[in-house]
């Protein structure tokens, strides 16, 4: 049996058809892959800004602590009358 153009023609557009099914659903892959590590990086990102909130509340706080006491230290630098041990 003889193939004719018809045939050939034929055959090489099932080839092609069947070549591009199979690339979209390694797109599809690929892209569920990369969805996935999105997610995830935006998971740790998320995270990370959590841990800086919760740092710099701290730092504010123990700011606040310091320029409460910085007074205090400052009142009794000014103090006469006191001698420096040692």
């Amino acid at each position: 049996m003889f193939l004719t153009k018809q045939h050939l023609a034929r055959a090489l557009g099932v080839a092609i058809a069947a070549l591009a099914l199979s690339s979209c659903a390694t797109y599809k892959d690929e892209f569920a892959n990369i969805n996935s590590r999105l997610d995830s990086l935006d998971t740790k990102v998320q995270a990370a800004a959590q841990s800086a909130d919760a740092a710099n509340q701290s730092a504010q706080q123990a700011n606040q602590r310091l320029d409460s006491i910085e007074g205090r230290v400052q009142q009794l630098e000014m103090a006469k009358g006191r001698q420096p041990r040692g």
